[in-house]
Formats: C-alpha cells, structure tokens, sequence
C-alpha cells in the first residue's frame, strides 16, 4: 500500500498546502509518532522485568549504577543482601514500571518521530535543503543516544559522590521512585543537550549565523555551556555538571569547524558565480535604456467620397423626393449704406 504522504507529495510536487492539509497532515504523523511510541513503550515496560536476547532486563541495567556503589554508601534491605530499592507506597511499583516504560519508549521511537518531524518540515523548505535533512535527522538520532549513553556511564560516579558524603554518619536509602526520577531525567536531559550543536550547525546552513559569528563569541558561548549544566542537571553534583559541561564544549567546537568549512566552501561557490564584488547594501540599477518602439500601424488608405446623389436624399411623405430648401437667415442683418454716412 502506497503512503498517503508520498502520493500527495507526487500530486503537490512544490509541498504547497492548504492551512486544513497542514493540519490533516500534522494529525497523521502525530498519529504515527504516537502508535510508535505506544508500541515501543509496551514493550520496555516488558522489558523493564524481562531480558531478552541475552541483554539484562531494564530495571537491573538501571539498577546496576547503584548496586556497584560500596555496601557502606547504601541501605541494605532485604536479609541475603542483595541490592534493592526501597518503595514507601502500594502504587509505587506499577507507576515506576510504567514510568521507565514510556521513557525508554520515547527514546526508541526517537527515529521514528524524528522522521516524521522532518516529513511535516520538508514541504516548507526548498529542494536543496531537504536533500540535508535526512542527514541531519540521522545525526541527531546519533547525538541523543550518545547523550544517553554518557549519562548512564556518569551515574556510578555522581551516585558515589553524593551518598559518600557524611556516610561515617548516616546511610541513605533511596527509594525506586527518587532514583529512577534521577537516572531518567539525567539520560533525557544529556540527551537532548547533546541536540544543541547540531541546532548551531542547522543556523548556520539556513544562513541565520556565520562562522565569524561563531569564532567572536566562542567564549562567551562556552561560559554559557557551563552555565547550563550547572542548572539542568538534576543531581547537582559536580560530576555530572562537569561531564556535560565538557562534552558540550567539545560538540561546540566541532560545530563551529563544520560552520567555518560550510562558510568556505559558500565563499568559494560565491566567488565561481561571480558575487564577490556585490555590495549587498547597494541597490541594483535600474535599466533606462529606453525599447524599441513598434512602427506606425497601417490605417490603410482613405475611403473615397461619394455625390449626394449616390448616398439619397430624404423623402417626403409621398415618396418623392423633397426639392432643396434655401438656407435663409432668420434674423438678417442690417447692411449699412454710403447714403446714411454724414
């Protein structure tokens, strides 16, 4: 079966679309986006119990962070000494199921509705640059994963510190619900952070930014990197802060040499078709040579006047043709005479 979306696209080359296709269109790929989500947050609320493939389940994987901490920086809980969480409510078990479910949903449906964000977009730009966003779609799937990934692998580093601290003195027992808040909101927010560079490259493609742009405010746009992971991190613990910190400072510099070989490469095209020395803020000027003007047309020749005789005359009531009357003056003026002159 043939997609809805690629036979209108054949039928309406140019994407052009009514305000009512738009919104036909944004309800389908919603549509879409969310039965994937739906399916993929099925099953990781299987998964969060279940292992498959020989991959551990998803509870134990996000578990693991906090079982390598030392048994002296956490609470034991159960009598053989195995690594468990604490729950203080009846609901506290299915809510955090579900919880973690829909989050590893969203993040394995990210291709999915990454593409059918791109598919809503596309018809908006021009054709050379809807050939770059599949790529930049692709990218950004790669980015988010990668955020996530980093996150997790910081988690035993950030848990140790903050529940190390004052552990002669006390023992912290987490709950599933404050952990798994903690772990989940940190992989989301690495992995959305990590989406921030791609933005810069996608502006300065656009023509919003330049590479000079860039290179002048690097260093302010670094000090503003730390500045937000300082405050989007959840844990607020050092670690964390700094990895995020760093690791968008790297993705930032890479951005800004992708911009700086886009510019260049710009350049150079401007520089084959000849638009170097176009001073953009000069009006173009304006063509006064004045056209080439069509000759007279032919009127033709004129006609030939005919007697009176030959066009008729008016007739009387009889039929008959009505003698010429003399034109005559109806006041007629006096003439002066020589014998009236004194």
């Amino acid at each position: 079966m043939k997609s809805p979306f690629r036979r209108k696209r054949r039928l309406n080359p140019d994407g052009t679309m009514t305000l009512v296709e738009h919104l036909y269109e944004l309800r389908n790929r919603l549509g879409i986006s969310l039965a994937a989500i739906l399916v993929t947050t099925v099953f990781g609320y299987i998964w969060f119990e279940v292992a498959f493939l020989g991959f551990p389940s998803l509870g134990d994987l996000l578990k693991e962070p906090y079982c390598s901490l030392p048994d002296s920086a956490r609470a034991v809980l159960t009598a053989d000494g195995s690594c468990r969480l604490l729950g203080t409510t009846p609901f506290d078990q299915f809510m955090l199921r579900l919880k973690v479910g829909a989050t590893a949903g969203v993040i394995l449906a990210c291709p999915v509705w990454l593409y059918q964000l791109w598919g809503f977009i596309t018809p908006g730009l021009m054709r050379t640059e809807r050939r770059y966003a599949l790529g930049f779609v692709s990218v950004a799937a790669v980015l988010f994963v990668a955020g996530a990934v980093l996150a997790y692998l910081i988690i035993p580093q950030a848990l140790g510190f903050l529940l190390t601290i004052g552990s002669e003195i006390q023992t912290t027992a987490l709950t599933g619900t404050s952990y798994f808040s903690l772990v989940v909101n940190l992989i989301v927010i690495f992995g959305v952070s990590f989406l921030i560079p791609l933005l810069v490259v996608a502006l300065n493609a656009a023509g919003v930014v330049s590479y000079a742009a860039l290179k002048k405010a690097r260093r302010g746009l670094v000090f503003g990197l730390f500045v937000f992971a300082a405050i989007a991190t959840p844990g607020q613990d050092p670690i964390s802060m700094l990895a995020l910190a760093f690791a968008l400072s790297l993705l930032f510099e890479a951005a800004i040499q992708v911009c700086r070989l886009n510019d260049r490469r710009r350049a150079r095209r401007r520089s084959a078709e000849g638009w170097d020395d176009a001073d953009l803020d000069t009006p173009s000027r304006i063509d006064t040579t004045p056209s080439e003007l069509d000759g007279p047309s032919d009127i033709g020749s004129p006609s030939e006047l005919r007697s009176p005789s030959e066009i008729g005359s008016p007739t009387g009531a009889a039929g008959t043709a009505a003698p010429p009357q003399p034109a005559t003056d109806p006041q007629p003026r006096p003439t002066a005479g020589y014998d009236d002159i004194t």
